[in-house]
């Protein structure tokens, strides 16, 4: 997949058709500056949004493999554009992730996209650790990198109420042991 150019397409398209999305998941994860190897994109969209997405990935050439009210996987036939994973936001936590998403510029300062906040990667990926056991190494060496960065940075209440959620406050309390203070 050709990161570079899937981005400025998707994102000069969701601009055009008044998308609302994020960018999540491993890219994510890399822009915030965390080596993390990802073979596809993933992205949060509002729900509402859906079949403009649908109809502008379908126009790219991707095909609709997977498809439920809360999640979608496109996949191109081409390598060049690879696999788009999509979580619906339409539920009261998602859709404040999306408001609280940031604007960047990608380095060449050719576009810009939303990406999402790294306390709200973390709520996504203890969710996805909850949802899949096979998924949760991963997930939390994920979170474990996303505090090392940005522990001093991040808004504790928000990730206190992710991380009780799934009844992970002891969790928490030993990731803020090693990491708040830590500069």
């Amino acid at each position: 997949m050709d990161f570079e150019i899937v981005l400025k397409k998707l994102t000069s398209e969701f601009k055009k058709n008044n998308i609302r999305y994020a960018l999540m998941g491993g890219f994510a994860i890399g822009l915030w500056g965390i080596i993390r190897a990802t073979g596809d994109l993933d992205f949060l969209v509002r729900k509402d949004d859906s079949s403009k997405l649908d109809a502008i990935l379908k126009s790219l050439g991707y095909k609709c493999y997977y498809k439920t009210e809360n999640v979608a996987q496109y996949v191109s036939d081409l390598k060049i554009f690879g696999a788009v994973d999509i979580i619906y936001a339409f539920r009261e936590y998602s859709l404040n992730m999306l408001q609280r998403a940031e604007k960047i510029f990608m380095p060449d300062g050719e576009y810009e996209l939303n990406i999402l906040k790294a306390e709200d990667i973390i709520g996504l990926k203890i969710q996805a650790a909850a949802n899949d056991e096979t998924r949760r190494a991963r997930e939390h060496a994920d979170i474990e990198e996303l505090f090392k960065k940005f522990a001093g940075k991040m808004d504790w209440n928000l990730l206190k109420e992710y991380f009780s959620l799934f009844g992970l406050e002891d969790k928490l309390a030993e990731l803020e042991r090693k990491y708040k203070n830590a500069e």
